[in-house]
């Protein structure tokens, strides 16, 4: 059974659930490294986050067991404050860690999304275009609007897309949208965020980050970032249909 937890309600886990914990603390709180994402810091800083560990990110049941994990999020998380997201860690397996590239672990990430896709039990958003090349496109689960975040250890040089197991963050659209809606507030943060970034990455600021509802925006192009400035020329994204599937 999955369950989301809080940094301070971890109750039942093991060893290794803790220790990812407690890197990922680290990464958020260091203050030597500042974290370029400050909404993030704050969400984890307000304990905001929810938190799920799941097994091997390779296996079958990866994409079932990540389904019932953001199934459980997506009907709570309101109740769960304004900077709130879903913090992912999959134990990944030591040879993964010292075999798998950037690019293996991108065709990972999307195998993932198109899974869930395949599991959702409820029609995608009607307003939300199905074809990521398009620029109101952003990825639908539950009848939810989600940017997507994936960390994995094959990044180096792009430090805020690093992390010792493969990892994704799930932040719904109204949280970003209230965060938008600060208005001078927001365009002062994403400034610092651009400079944050420029410190903590070895490689320059991705040309593919940019600003939700924009023309030239797409939002697939962020959810997985290489560790230079490449990217897919056309995204892996699949849509589902299903005539069952709950309005």
């Amino acid at each position: 059974m999955n369950r989301l937890y809080t940094s301070d309600s971890l109750d039942g886990l093991g060893n290794w659930e803790k220790s990812v914990l407690s890197k990922f603390t680290l990464k958020m709180t260091n203050k030597q490294e500042l974290f370029p994402c400050i909404p993030a810091t704050q969400g984890h800083r307000l304990n905001h986050f929810r938190y799920g560990f799941l097994g091997d990110p390779r296996s079958e049941s990866s994409v079932e067991e990540l389904a019932a994990l953001l199934t459980e999020y997506t009907r709570t998380s309101k109740e769960f404050g304004e900077f709130t997201s879903l913090i992912v860690f999959f134990q990944t397996p030591k040879e993964i860690k010292e075999m798998y590239s950037v690019e293996q672990y991108e065709q990972l990430f999307w195998n993932h999304l198109n899974g869930l896709t395949k599991l959702d039990k409820k029609t995608w958003p009607k307003h939300i275009p199905v074809t990521p090349h398009e620029p109101l496109w952003e990825f639908c689960f539950h009848g939810e609007q989600y940017f997507i975040y994936c960390a994995t250890p094959a990044h180096y040089r792009r430090k805020s897309r690093q992390f010792d197991d493969y990892m994704l963050a799930i932040t719904p659209r109204w949280v970003l949208t209230t965060f938008e809606h600060s208005g001078t507030y927001a365009h002062k943060i994403r400034k610092h965020i651009r400079k944050r970034l420029e410190k903590y990455d070895s490689t320059g600021i991705h040309h593919s980050l940019n600003q939700y509802g924009n023309a030239d925006n797409f939002e697939w192009k962020q959810y997985f970032l290489h560790d230079d400035d490449s990217e897919l020329s056309k995204c892996p994204f699949h849509m589902w249909k299903k005539e069952d599937k709950e309005e």
